[in-house]
């Protein structure tokens, strides 16, 4: 494989790195901030609901992007070390008609 496509490999792996800590931090905000700007008694409207409901699913998406992009990252990380070490496996054995 050509080294300038695994340099790009190994940068997008680094930036895919940095997007889930992205997506930790908002994962881990509260939804209801004590200086929130939904009150107790507008709480129980359908509208704040429906803003509690749309920052649970946020957090939700955020959360599992997270594991994906983790998961691609483990994925590609293998796949770049497997092409930087010669294994014996990777050897072309020939057939018969080649020898």
């Amino acid at each position: 494989m050509d080294n300038s496509v695994i340099e790009k490999k190994t940068r997008l792996i680094e930036a895919g790195y940095l997007a889930v800590e992205e997506l930790i931090k908002i994962a881990k905000e509260p939804i209801i901030n004590k200086v929130s700007s939904i009150d107790s008694e507008s709480a129980t409207d359908d509208l704040a609901a429906d803003k509690l409901t749309r920052a649970a699913q946020a957090k939700k998406i955020a959360f599992m992007d997270a594991f994906e992009i983790l998961k691609k990252i483990e994925e590609e990380e293998n796949a770049l070390e497997e092409l930087r070490t010669p294994s014996e496996s990777r050897k072309v054995f020939k057939g018969v008609e080649q020898r």
